[in-house]
């Protein structure tokens, strides 16, 4: 993302908005309500490419995300490493840099004010409100964005993929219209991302409680 657009800042609700809180908000809020279309928009085509999506998106995050960048706990030539974690980009939970960042740090300081989606901030939060809260998971680490990611950031493909991130789902978008309408539109982009934030609504909330009984 360019940084002018890091550095931009919108006050309102008692606080700074920037762009990623702004964009992943407008997403969280506004996905379900275009799910409404989806079933005047049903062709068998668009739920496989639902379906599909999703499995790709998901296992990439998983795969590639947390298992292969964060926890580095196994390791696969480059052009797979790359691809998988562009399979995650199109999940919309973040760029590469974000996602393993706010990972990272949340094992460093479990359940401590640090931790990125800390119990200690509220219970809502460290459910949901940390997603559209940037500066507030990443600002407190001396002022550097991301400093936990340098095996990541070195590399050419996660910078660009980083500064880049918003915009591939656009151009997913406009690919799934060129090859099936509105209909690959609503059920590719809309219906698969409200899955998806869906599933993080479920994962979060797991998580959250499991935190706050512990």
């Amino acid at each position: 993302m360019p940084s002018r657009l890091i550095n931009w800042q919108v006050q309102f609700f008692g606080r700074e908005w920037d762009f990623m809180d702004l964009y992943h908000l407008t997403l969280f809020l506004g996905v379900p309500f275009l799910c409404l279309l989806a079933p005047f928009q049903f062709t068998w085509g668009a739920l496989w490419v639902a379906i599909s999506l999703y499995l790709v998106s998901g296992m990439g995050v998983t795969i590639s995300y947390h298992r292969n960048l964060a926890h580095q706990s196994f390791k696969v030539p480059k052009w797979l490493e790359y691809s998988l974690a562009y399979c995650a980009v199109l999940s919309l939970q973040g760029s590469p840099l974000e996602w393993v960042s706010t990972h990272r740090y949340h094992h460093q300081f479990t359940e401590k004010l640090r931790d990125p989606h800390s119990p200690n901030k509220g219970f809502w939060f460290s459910h949901l409100n940390w997603l559209f809260d940037y500066h507030s998971r990443f600002g407190s680490y001396d002022g550097q964005l991301m400093k936990n990611v340098g095996d990541l950031e070195c590399q050419l493909y996660y910078r660009f993929l980083h500064y880049t991130y918003f915009l591939h789902s656009v151009l997913l978008g406009v690919a799934l219209y060129v090859a099936g309408g509105l209909p690959f539109v609503i059920w590719g982009m809309v219906k698969f991302h409200f899955t998806i934030l869906f599933w993080v609504f479920i994962t979060t909330k797991v998580q959250t409680f499991l935190h706050w009984i512990e």
